[in-house]
């Protein structure tokens, strides 16, 4: 009886010890060049850095190492930029990069499962969203259409002002109004600011209330998002909240689509008066390479709304704040105002481009 050739198994070994040397070897070939950061732990990656405040938490991690640096959330690793260079890098030169929003509880339970402009997937339906955007919600000649609103609007805010003269006043809440009120005008054809008297689906205070609420849930740090096999404990209660938030601006805009509906049903040739009225229109347009589905106008419609609001009133609200902490620069502002408007008239829009 012949013994068994060990040429086979010596044939095996050493294919199997070649494989592993070409894996290493490419694998040394395709490491990246990552930017620096902090070493991560285990399972958290680098959240026992974040602090109840992540935006000055990042900051402080950003002194250290440098205007571009990469952090771990739970499994996943985030790139911060926090330079103008950087910023511009990622978010003009290779935007079509960044384009994508990570998949988070915020985008599944507050915004239609991803529906809207600003959570939806880079593709068919998020291009298709952007020129909805540049051609027909955001047109020059839609925003000029809209430009008594904010005329009207902008009196009522420096009335306001004027009225609250002598006393402290809180600018941040007058702006938050005077956005609120012209975005809604625009988008749902009214405001929901103030009470008028009839039996209205949401009073002033809970139209207000569930925006604070959105905000603050869009802008939190979930657990759930950064370790995902711990989402469906939801430590922190945030998806709790996200549900009955989504189901109260639900009822919501079903109510206002229901109001434009009935307004629009046997009108031929029916003019749109507001964003909502447009987004119906595009609904049942044939010609749109992906339909707009109701929850798609309800998604977009509460996106212009969100997107309109906060980041606007924030930053003209940080703009007075950084002039009110320069004179030299409030001083020269006003020079200009008075050298380029005169005291007899208020600025109007066409005015901007001669205030540099």
């Amino acid at each position: 009886m012949e013994k068994p050739s060990c040429v086979p198994y010596l044939t095996a070994c050493l294919a199997t010890l070649a494989l592993i040397l070409v894996t290493l070897r490419l694998r040394r070939r395709r490491k990246l060049n990552l930017p620096p950061g902090p070493k991560p732990w285990p399972i958290i990656g680098n959240l026992n850095f974040i602090g109840p405040l992540p935006h000055q938490s990042i900051h402080a991690l950003s002194q250290k190492y440098g205007p571009i640096m990469l952090l771990k959330f739970g499994s996943f690793p985030v790139i911060v930029a926090s330079s103008a260079e950087m910023a511009r890098a990622l978010l003009k030169t290779n935007d079509a990069i960044f384009t994508d929003q990570p998949k988070t509880a915020a985008g599944k339970y507050t915004t239609y499962n991803y529906s809207d402009i600003t959570r939806s997937s880079y593709g068919p339906y998020w291009r298709q969203a952007r020129k909805m955007c540049l051609m027909e919600l955001f047109s020059a000649k839609r925003l000029e259409s809209f430009e008594y609103i904010r005329k009207e609007e902008r009196k009522v805010f420096l009335q306001r002002l004027y009225e609250s003269c002598g006393t402290p006043i809180v600018l941040k809440d007058h702006l938050l109004n005077l956005n609120l009120n012209v975005i809604s005008r625009m988008v749902f054809g009214k405001k929901y600011t103030e009470g008028t008297g009839e039996k209205e689906i949401v009073t002033p205070k809970e139209f207000m209330e569930m925006l604070d609420e959105l905000f603050l849930l869009n802008g939190v740090l979930d657990i759930g998002d950064s370790i995902p096999w711990l989402g469906f404990l939801d430590l922190q209660g945030h998806i709790k909240r996200m549900k009955m938030l989504a189901k109260k601006l639900d009822r919501f805009l079903e109510h206002v689509l229901d109001e434009h509906n009935a307004r629009r049903q046997g009108v031929k040739d029916y003019v749109a008066e507001d964003m909502v009225d447009v987004l119906l229109q595009l609904s049942e347009d044939p010609n749109l390479e992906v339909k707009l589905e109701r929850h798609g106008v309800k998604a977009f419609s509460q996106d212009i709304i969100a997107a309109g609001t906060d980041s606007s009133s924030v930053t003209v609200e940080w703009a007075v704040s950084e002039l009110l902490k320069r004179p030299e620069i409030l001083a020269k502002a006003a020079a200009e105002l008075d050298r380029v408007i005169g005291r007899e008239r208020w600025v109007e829009e066409e005015d901007m481009v001669n205030l540099p």
